[in-house]
């Protein structure tokens, strides 16, 4: 079978997007499948005219007006397309006859344009270009999506028929496992800090809806009972971040790991006392499962797709319920067989979550649309 996937505009930065497309491709090819990937050039960007300011318009030349032609010519050569975010749907218009898989990873800036309360509110440009997305997604074959959550915002806002959606949960994108001690001390060499300290992990960026000024707060309250670090993998920290951590007096204490490469990654899971992830809204949760495959306890939100991915294997609060957060937390830190049975319980909810048996059902819905298209 010969599978094209869609991927994204690398000049987006949109890291768990290319993660994706990359699972994708080792995963098809692994299974004896012809794969390639189709994704904008970032050719009007490097005009000379490329400023900061014009940087974004420049990005839309290279998506919608000189990608699609390239993309009806790869198409010619595909069995089937999989555009791998949803976020460019629009692309089924430009790929001729071939049946089309789209997997859509959440709705939130959908919602946004919609009104609705995600934290992604759009502007007048971002709303025609979200019902431009929906209008791409009624036009392909099937729409794979990462959860339930997911699945029942695309029904409610694409298509309410069944049978045109299905979940398929996403599989580890890199093989996180537990790691012995040397190893882990090996690769967090240049962190030194975290080598010889307890402390909490926190994994995203500094959107809204990822709530880091709540993993600040809340971690201010885990100190006035426990010595810890907070460990922030991700960006630097915004002005208003720092300010905030600053004012509750433990900007001193956090510690901000920018772009570490899987391993490193994968033993700061391994290391930490507790990831805690407050988020406000996801389509999915990758770092969750990471954090299981690594033996790590969770304290999360219930922010909709969590349950469902981390099953009963975490300690869950209310968004809000920062106060419950740092008592979770502190009783971990305290309970060594609470924290074991956490730590086991994760371990074997990540076991659902191989890449091989996404694969297989992603192959599985191949064939499928292909055959409706015969």
């Amino acid at each position: 079978m010969r599978v094209l996937l869609v991927g994204n505009y690398l000049s987006d930065g949109q890291e768990s997007m290319l993660r994706f497309a990359g699972l994708m491709q080792r995963g098809l090819s692994q299974a004896g499948h012809e794969v390639r990937i189709s994704r904008p050039r970032p050719l009007a960007s490097y005009l000379p005219v490329a400023e900061r300011s014009l940087s974004k318009w420049l990005g839309y030349i290279d998506k919608f007006a000189l990608f699609p032609t390239v993309l009806a010519k790869a198409a010619r050569w595909a069995d089937v397309i999989h555009i791998c975010d949803h976020s460019n749907a629009m692309y089924t218009s430009y790929v001729g006859p071939r049946p089309v898989v789209v997997t859509c990873h959440d709705m939130l800036a959908v919602r946004g344009a919609l009104g609705e309360d995600t934290d992604c509110p759009a502007s007048a440009a971002g709303k025609l270009l979200q019902r431009w997305i929906v209008a791409g997604l009624r036009r392909a074959d099937r729409l794979a999506c990462v959860s339930n959550a997911t699945l029942r915002d695309v029904e409610r806002i694409v298509c309410s028929d069944r049978h045109f959606l299905q979940v398929i949960l996403n599989g580890l994108s890199y093989p996180y496992t537990v790691l012995p001690d040397e190893t882990v001390r090996h690769r967090l060499v240049q962190l030194p800090l975290v080598r010889y300290r307890k402390f909490v992990l926190h994994v995203g960026s500094n959107l809204r809806r990822k709530n880091r000024d709540a993993v600040i707060r809340v971690f201010a309250d885990v100190l006035r009972s426990v010595d810890v670090d907070l460990v922030l993998v991700g960006p630097k920290l915004s002005a208003d971040l720092e300010s905030l951590a600053r004012e509750l007096g433990v900007l001193d204490k956090v510690i901000v790991v920018e772009k570490p490469t899987n391993e490193v990654l994968e033993a700061l899971y391994n290391s930490a006392l507790v990831f805690l992830f407050p988020s406000r809204f996801e389509g999915f949760g990758w770092p969750l499962v990471e954090a299981q495959a690594c033996g790590c306890p969770i304290v999360c939100s219930r922010c909709p797709p969590f349950r469902e991915i981390v099953s009963d294997a975490v300690l869950s609060r209310a968004v809000d319920d920062e106060e419950g957060f740092a008592a979770d937390i502190v009783r971990l830190a305290r309970e060594s067989q609470e924290w074991t049975a956490s730590r086991c319980a994760g371990l074997q909810n990540a076991e659902r979550f191989r890449p091989d048996k996404m694969i297989a059902e992603y192959i599985a819905l191949y064939m499928e649309v292909i055959s409706n298209r015969c």
